[in-house]
């Protein structure tokens, strides 16, 4: 079982965010927005699904995840607020979120189905989260210090989505989800998830107007495929997940922990 702390981050998100914030790069910036305009629906929708599953449990069996669960939620209702306020600054730079609509269009398709596969859904959209989020604690530089702000931000989001990376793959298991399934409903967000990260990171350089620079796929070319580029570095642990033996207490979280102990200046815990 893991503890979960729900964490209140000391940024002051009322301030407007700079149209190139992440190291002048409009390339990353225009990627890291994109993840975050998936967050707010998708952060309710894993709400939902853990809940639903949760409470789906035997009554006897709801009691080792009840503390669990409930910091699972408090975490991700916490990320999914502060990034509609991220979202909200994006949309005044005239930035489009063409993500959130489609996510809303595809999960309407799931709505009276068998929770397990709303938590199967949740637990491989965790591994991605889990695996971004570890490369990036690996890699803060790469977030710049134009928005020293912005950078805690996600560092602070890597480090939970790290710290609570098992909750929906283990209420999964217990809820008797099948290997199958699982890595059935792997494969499809894979495809989702890269595809509606490529289309809103594109939209959003072209509306940005940087689509077309040699700086923005230099740059694509080195975050993507370079000695730390994010899929060189991610395509092994990704592969991790269709192993029959795999679990998320597997891979490496301790970047995660010394980031929090580290930071603990720039947070408030207020509940478990």
């Amino acid at each position: 079982m893991t503890d979960l702390v729900v964490r209140r981050l000391l940024v002051d998100m009322e301030a407007p965010i700079a149209r190139h914030w992440c190291a002048g790069d409009a390339f990353r910036t225009a990627l890291f927005d994109a993840l975050s305009m998936s967050f707010p629906v998708g952060e309710q929708f894993f709400i939902d699904s853990v809940r639903g599953g949760f409470n789906a449990l035997p009554a006897e069996r709801q009691e080792r995840f009840r503390a669990e669960v409930q910091g699972f939620i408090g975490q991700e209702a916490t990320h999914r607020r502060l990034h509609a306020l991220y979202n909200g600054h994006l949309a005044k730079l005239g930035l489009v979120n063409h993500w959130e609509p489609r996510a809303r269009d595809r999960l309407r398709l799931l709505e009276g189905a068998d929770i397990r596969h709303w938590v199967a859904i949740t637990a491989a959209n965790e591994h991605f989260t889990a695996i971004l989020a570890d490369w990036l604690l690996h890699n803060p530089d790469l977030l710049g210090d134009r928005d020293p702000r912005l950078a805690t931000l996600w560092l602070w989001h890597s480090a939970e989505e790290s710290e609570h990376k098992s909750t929906a793959f283990d209420v999964y298991q217990a809820l008797g989800g099948s290997h199958q399934w699982r890595l059935r409903w792997f494969r499809r967000v894979t495809l989702v998830f890269l595809t509606d990260t490529l289309r809103q990171t594109v939209a959003n350089l072209r509306q940005d107007g940087t689509l077309w620079r040699w700086s923005t796929w230099a740059s694509a070319a080195s975050t993507l495929f370079g000695r730390r580029g994010l899929v060189r570095q991610t395509f092994r642990p990704w592969k991790d997940y269709l192993r029959r033996d795999f679990h998320p207490s597997q891979q490496d979280s301790s970047a995660s922990q010394q980031w929090l102990r580290a930071h603990q200046h720039q947070f408030v815990p207020v509940g478990r």
